[in-house]
């Protein structure tokens, strides 16, 4: 290479950068374009129907989630409703705020194909509260 050609080597290392994916993906912001909740923590939606996920082998239960339409860009999600019972407390229309369920690196986490979101609130009341039963819940 000889003397003085760091300037080279470094122009040239930040140019094949881009062929690795994971480089492009982050300078790029492609995640926080593709990602519904548009890089957020939270977001509110509606509820459009309560539906029954199969649980991936080798369980055998059906998961309770429902269909939710953001409000903020109108995307359709899947969330998960945790807790024993807890999807008697959600019905159809109601607002609620789904958060991130935490899997690896953003994928599904668990035995639940393709969820990604739970439900921490119907109607502005904590879900888990409304199962214990401490409060009951709003209405509107």
């Amino acid at each position: 290479m000889g003397l003085m050609s760091a300037r080279k080597l470094a122009k040239k290392r930040q140019k094949f950068r881009w062929s690795d994916r994971k480089y492009k993906i982050r300078n790029l912001g492609l995640y926080e374009k593709s990602d519904p909740l548009e890089g957020k923590n939270q977001a509110k939606g509606i509820v459009t129907e309560k539906v029954q996920k199969e649980a991936k082998q080798p369980n055998s239960a059906m998961r309770k989630c429902c269909r939710v339409q953001l409000i903020k860009n109108a995307k359709i999600i899947t969330a998960f409703i945790p807790g024993n019972l807890a999807q008697k407390f959600i019905d159809e229309h109601d607002e609620v705020m789904i958060e991130r369920i935490g899997g690896k690196q953003g994928r599904s986490k668990g035995d639940i194909p393709g969820v990604r979101f739970q439900i921490i609130k119907v109607n502005d009341q904590p879900l888990h509260r409304l199962v214990s039963g401490k409060i009951e819940k709003g209405r509107r």
